[in-house]
């Protein structure tokens, strides 16, 4: 039997397309969910409200997960059900670029994404594993992506790592060219759900009918056209015109950032991971088994 339950959004982003769609289409109703969605006051404290109990689903990076077993191994959260396989990042230069390579960003001035710490991980991953030391990069003072942009619009970077709506702002007004998109990479598994472990024992059922809600969505948001979608989830982002939040669809489903279905591969896993652990951000090699419900991840 499924219970009522707040589920918390780390903040509201395009990256998260599908979560909005299937609150618009009501999918999580139709599994017989009933979830009251909330946004958490800041994405370093959703995990404590998560634990305090304050709210009892969240969506978010298997990467806060892993830190919080890092710094205690019998941490209680658990993830399930893959949305965001892909990197949503994007880098966003000056100039426009036909052929991108990694040597190309050497003394380039450089403003990255520091509202979390996964899009810089994984990017100094990606450096060091194309044979770059990621020290040797001319990069800017630390800032939010909305003074990045700011700055970039002024001259004061030259190549910027955003995700949308800012690269497409940038594009659209002609001051960037899109250089590379972190989802090339592969799968990564970015963004999926995260609660308790006793949370997802005792409330089985209210998971399992998330991620048959989440499922449905992944249908629909990629049988869809972009145009349909951003009909939608318009009222997500009312200073989106809709004819651009389609566009950042687009460009998003087709670098297969979004997940087909729930699963939840170890080798998606391992791969974030292995980024975290290059780049210090964790010192221990926490086991899927330990983090990631395969269980519920593979119910759809």
């Amino acid at each position: 039997m499924t219970r009522s339950i707040t589920l918390y959004e780390n903040l509201r982003a395009v990256p998260y397309v599908p979560f909005y769609l299937a609150i618009a289409r009501g999918d999580w109703a139709r599994e017989g969910a009933d979830v009251s969605v909330e946004t958490s006051p800041a994405m370093s404290l959703t995990a404590e409200a998560l634990l305090d109990g304050r709210a009892d689903v969240s969506w978010g990076g298997p990467m806060r997960v892993m830190m919080h077993h890092d710094a205690d191994p019998k941490s209680p959260l658990v993830c399930f059900g893959q949305v965001v396989a892909r990197d949503p990042f994007i880098l966003v230069g000056r100039t426009r670029k036909r052929r991108f390579q990694f040597a190309g960003l050497i003394g380039q001035r450089l403003a990255v994404a520091i509202e979390a710490p996964t899009p810089w991980m994984t990017f100094q991953d990606d450096l060091a594993r194309a044979g770059i030391d990621p020290g040797s990069l001319r990069r800017m003072k630390d800032r939010p992506m909305a003074k990045n942009v700011a700055a970039f619009r002024r001259g004061q970077i030259d190549v910027i790592q955003v995700f949308e709506p800012y690269a497409d702002a940038l594009v659209r007004s002609g001051a960037g060219h899109i250089w590379h998109r972190f989802a090339t990479r592969g799968d990564i598994a970015y963004t999926s759900f995260y609660t308790t472990r006793t949370f997802a024992q005792r409330n089985r059922k209210t998971c399992e009918a998330l991620v048959r809600g989440i499922a449905r969505a992944q249908v629909a948001l990629h049988s869809e056209t972009p145009a349909n979608i951003a009909r939608a989830i318009a009222s997500f982002f009312p200073d989106l015109a809709p004819d651009h939040l389609a566009r950042m669809i687009k460009g998003y489903r087709d670098s297969q950032l979004w997940a087909r279905t729930p699963e939840l591969p170890a080798e998606t896993f391992i791969r974030l991971k292995a980024s975290l652990v290059s780049g210090g951000l964790i010192d221990s090699d926490p086991p899927y088994k330990r983090i990631i419900n395969a269980g519920l991840s593979n119910i759809a």
